[in-house]
């Protein structure tokens, strides 16, 4: 598509990440419209370096200066001896120039919404929305300003989300979880560190292996981060996404350096502005890539945005920085190498060869990727004699992974903006905060109709819908003496299977909002597990006035916080986790069997996950001290990951 394709089309905002003044500083001198930034302990990146009120302060002066709008992040779900405190926090950021909060939890935003007038609230990624219906239920139930949407979605789906009315905020570049983002908790119950509460150990940077029954190794990519996907990069996709009305191009990146955000954010608004422009043309793309490509990033892929989710969108070999190709070796000599280049370097830039010994190499022969420094200013086309100690080999590809340009033009960028910073006068804001109740749910409330005791009406037998499209391909067995736990996602693609499962179901367990919004339209009695993520009164007392019987919590708090479990469990109606038989750790759209080489085509060249004979077979995801964990690929291809 070209310039034309967006004609007319109002630009999305371009909203930077910022885990520190410094950060802040570069985004908006590489032209940022909008920053968000974590402040205090609330929010999903709690080891990010942050702000002292003071820088916090100071930075939003400049941004505002700049015309820059400034979010903070309170994007984890909180328990109830927390939720005073949460607000106390969002109310603070206010006052020191914050213009929105950031916020995941429900019961949050509600106290938020109450105790400060005039508030404005983004739902975050980590809510889960996948769908129309749910994006209509958080403005309408929540009264968000906008909604962040799942990674996953194309750019199909992600237009039929905007013409909602609602502003949509999408990422357009960045790191991604290969979970569902709101749905995982591989890393709290492996490793007693929550996802959802910002400390998430990054289990899918880690090696794995992959076996069958037997414990036989079925791996036949190269490399062993069977999770690690590369990062998102949706800027081939950008006229198609200003055309479709996209609010906010989100770049992901709070633990990233100043010249990640320098370097990206001024590569993105050159972009933006040649779309406003009518100056955008498909050639550009590869250019833009490689400047993207100068700063810390897994490879790319827009595979999401695309509709695909096999082995292009994982990063295989490494869980590191991969920067950009810019040549080959075409001669080896003593202690130095000759790059034929395809881009250009400068002096000071960090090169890596990357040596593969050949298919005749001994086994124990190592794979060779030297970093080394480049002795100077070369251009596409030309040969540059770089010093190399190790062995390698002609043919080796070599990548840019650090470019002393980016480096001195943050510096640059930063001394002149540190200046402005330092003589900044912050806007003395006061912000009122009502008293609210915290959304305590009490035996005789006014959803103390809904309230049921766990037998109350309940069928006995339970199913799992992700497990029904094998047993039951044609919707049609009748499951009116069954419990049915909808699954965790809800995209348009699952809307016709999920409305039929429900006017079948004797009960339905929804997982996502969009399940939520589609009971309710239905007139369908229902229940809510996680991802629908319930960890305070406030939440309950939502899920509650939704229409919601019964609330299940989920498998980490009941793992690994009984004092809060406690706080909930007395009340009518909660209950443990809905898979509490066997937890699940994660759900993502990628299939994992994809590591076992290229999925089987039929003579159209299509994947039919349903006929799939692997996923029928027994896998175990197993971790570097053996603990094997269950694999289930369902019949529209999706990964789920069990506790073992």
């Amino acid at each position: 598509m070209n310039g034309s394709g967006a004609a007319g089309a109002a630009l999305p905002e371009l909203l930077a990440p910022a885990g520190g003044l410094d950060q802040m500083l570069a985004a908006v001198a590489a032209g940022a419209d909008a920053i968000y930034a974590g402040l205090g302990g609330f929010n999903a990146r709690v080891s990010a370096h942050g702000f002292t009120d003071d820088e916090f302060a100071r930075g939003c002066a400049v941004a505002h200066a700049h015309g820059v709008r400034v979010y903070v992040t309170l994007n984890v779900f909180v328990f109830d001896d927390e939720l005073a405190d949460a607000v106390a926090l969002g109310a603070h950021a206010y006052a020191l120039g914050a213009d929105a909060l950031i916020v995941a939890d429900a019961g949050l935003a509600c106290a938020l919404r109450a105790a400060i007038p005039g508030v404005e609230i983004h739902l975050s990624t980590q809510a889960g929305v996948h769908s129309e219906g749910a994006v209509r239920l958080a403005a309408d139930e929540l009264g968000v300003e906008r909604v962040t949407t799942a990674r996953e979605l194309t750019v199909d789906e992600i237009a039929a989300l905007c013409a909602t009315g609602v502003p949509i905020e999408v990422f357009c570049q960045g790191a991604i979880c290969i979970g569902y983002s709101g749905a995982c908790e591989f890393s709290a119950l492996r490793r007693a560190r929550s996802a959802m509460r910002g400390d998430c150990t990054q289990p899918c940077r880690l090696a794995y292996d992959l076996v069958d029954e037997a414990g036989e190794s079925v791996v036949s990519v190269e490399g062993d981060r069977l999770l690690c996907p590369r990062d998102y990069l949706g800027i081939a996709h950008l006229p198609e996404l200003v055309a479709a009305g996209v609010a906010s191009l989100k770049i992901e990146g709070r633990m990233k350096n100043p010249d990640y955000v320098f370097n990206v954010v001024q590569v993105w608004r050159r972009a933006l502005d040649m779309v406003r422009d009518g100056a955008w043309e498909p050639d550009i793309v590869a250019e833009l890539e490689r400047e993207l490509g100068r700063s810390f990033n897994r490879g790319f892929t827009d595979a999401y945005l695309r509709g695909r989710s096999g082995a292009e969108l994982m990063s295989f070999e490494r869980a590191i920085n991969q920067g950009v190709r810019v040549g080959r070796l075409v001669a080896v000599g003593y202690e130095e190498v000759t790059v034929e280049l395809d881009a250009a370097v400068a002096a000071g830039d960090t090169l890596e060869i990357r040596f593969y010994p050949g298919g005749d190499a001994r086994p124990d022969v190592p794979k060779r990727w030297p970093q080394v420094p480049c002795p100077g200013d070369a251009a596409a086309g030309e040969c540059v004699v770089v010093h190399c100690k190790r062995k390698v080999d002609t043919g080796c590809e070599v990548y840019l992974i650090r470019s002393a340009g980016v480096l001195e033009q943050t510096a640059t960028a930063l001394e002149r903006m540190r200046a402005e910073a330092d003589t900044a006068v912050p806007v003395e804001r006061t912000v009122e905060v009502l008293p609210f109740e915290g959304g305590t749910v009490d035996d005789d409330a006014s959803t103390g109709e809904l309230m049921e005791s766990p037998e109350q009406g309940v069928p006995a037998r339970v199913a799992f819908a992700w497990q029904l499209m094998d047993t039951d391909p044609h919707d049609e067995l009748d499951l009116s003496d069954a419990t049915v736990v909808l699954d965790e996602v809800c995209r348009v693609g699952d809307a016709e299977r999920t409305r039929s499962l429900m006017r079948r179901a004797g009960r339905v367990v929804c997982r996502n909002l969009g399940q939520v919004a589609m009971a309710r339209e239905l007139g369908v009695m229902f229940d809510v597990a996680a991802p629908v993520f319930c960890a305070n009164r406030a939440t309950l007392a939502w899920l509650r006035g939704l229409g919601a019987r019964r609330v299940y919590l989920p498998a980490e708090l009941v793992t690994n916080d009984a004092e809060l479990v406690a706080s909930l469990a007395d009340r009518p109606g909660v209950l443990g986790p809905v898979d509490a038989d066997r937890p699940e750790l994660m759900v993502c759209e990628h299939c994992l069997l994809t590591a076992e080489g290229t999925c089987a085509t039929d003579a159209t060249g299509q994947v039919h996950c349903r006929d799939c004979q692997r996923r029928r077979q027994m896998r175990y995801l197993v971790e570097r001290d053996g603990t094997r964990l269950p694999v289930a690929v369902d019949a529209c291809g999706r990964t789920r990951i069990f506790l073992s």
